[in-house]
C-alpha cells in the first residue's frame, strides 16, 4: 500500500510571514534571502524553517504574530467566485464578509461560480490543509437539478462508480428527490467540477448545483448570502477527522 504523505502542522517561515499579512509568500522568500528576518534573535536564511508557537519572529526589526483564527460558514450565492481576488472584477465571496471581518480568510473546498450553498472559510492553514487532503475523505452533499429525468440505468451506473478521464469517481450515496430530475448525492471526491462532469458523462446538463452539507456543516438557518461564525464544538469536530467519517 502506498504510504500517504504526512502533514506537518507547523507552518514554514515563508507561510508564517504571509499569514501575518506582511506580504505574499514569494516576497517572504526574498525578505529571508535579504537577511531581513530573525527567529529568536538569530538570522534564518531558509524559508522552509518550521515556526513553533514559542518562536519570536522579527521582520525588518518589527515583531510579527499570527492573526486570530476565525472559522466561518457561508451560504454562497450564485455568481460569486471563491478566489481571494479577481482581476476581472467579478464578485468574490469575501465581499460578503466585509467590513465585519478584518482577518484575511480563504475558502476551503471551493465552489465554482454557478454553484451555491455551504462554503467554509478560515485563516487556519493547518485545518484547511487537513480538510483538503484526500486521506480524510471529507463528505460533501449536493442537491442537483438536471435538464432531464435521470434514468434508472444511469442512476445505477453512478451508484456503482464512474471512470472519468482523471480516475474513478465513487459516490457514497445517491437518491432521487420528488422529481427524477432532482437528486441528492453524497461524495468525498475533491476533483475539479466532479459533479458536473459526472452527469455530463451520461449526457445530462446540471441546471442547478447546491451544496447542502460540507464536513457535517449545513446551511440550516442561513439565508443565501448570509454567514456566521462556527461554534467551538463545530470547530472541534472539524479538527478531529475521525468524527467526520
Amino acid at each position: 500500500m502506498k504510504k500517504q504523505p504526512s502533514v506537518n502542522p507547523l507552518p514554514s517561515l515563508t507561510k508564517y510571514i504571509a499569514q501575518a499579512g506582511i506580504c505574499s509568500r514569494r516576497k517572504a522568500v526574498q525578505l529571508i534571502q535579504d537577511r531581513s528576518v530573525l527567529v529568536n534573535n538569530n538570522m534564518v536564511t531558509e524559508g522552509g524553517y518550521r515556526v513553533k508557537s514559542t518562536d519570536k519572529v522579527v521582520v525588518k526589526g518589527e515583531p510579527i504574530s499570527q492573526p486570530k483564527k476565525v472559522y466561518i460558514l457561508l451560504n454562497k450565492p450564485k455568481d460569486y467566485i471563491t478566489t481571494s481576488a479577481d482581476e476581472k472584477g467579478r464578485k468574490i465571496v469575501t465581499d460578503l464578509l466585509t467590513p465585519h471581518i478584518s482577518e484575511r480568510v480563504y475558502s476551503v473546498g471551493r465552489l465554482d461560480r454557478s454553484t451555491t450553498g455551504v462554503l467554509f472559510l478560515t485563516n487556519d492553514g493547518e485545518l484547511a490543509q487537513r480538510l483538503s487532503h484526500p486521506r480524510y475523505k471529507i463528505p460533501k452533499v449536493y442537491h442537483i437539478t438536471l435538464d432531464a429525468s435521470l434514468t434508472h440505468q444511469d442512476f445505477m451506473a453512478i451508484k456503482e462508480g464512474v471512470r472519468l478521464y482523471d480516475g474513478l469517481v465513487t459516490v457514497d450515496y445517491i437518491e432521487y428527490m420528488h422529481k427524477k430530475c432532482d437528486v441528492i448525492i453524497e461524495i468525498h471526491s475533491g476533483k475539479n467540477r466532479v459533479i458536473r462532469r459526472l452527469f455530463e458523462h451520461f449526457g445530462y446538463q446540471v441546471k442547478k448545483l447546491d451544496r447542502v452539507q460540507y464536513a457535517g456543516l449545513t446551511k440550516t438557518g442561513l439565508t443565501v448570502g448570509n454567514w456566521r461564525f462556527l461554534t467551538a464544538s463545530e470547530v472541534h469536530v472539524l479538527k478531529n477527522p475521525n468524527t467526520l467519517k
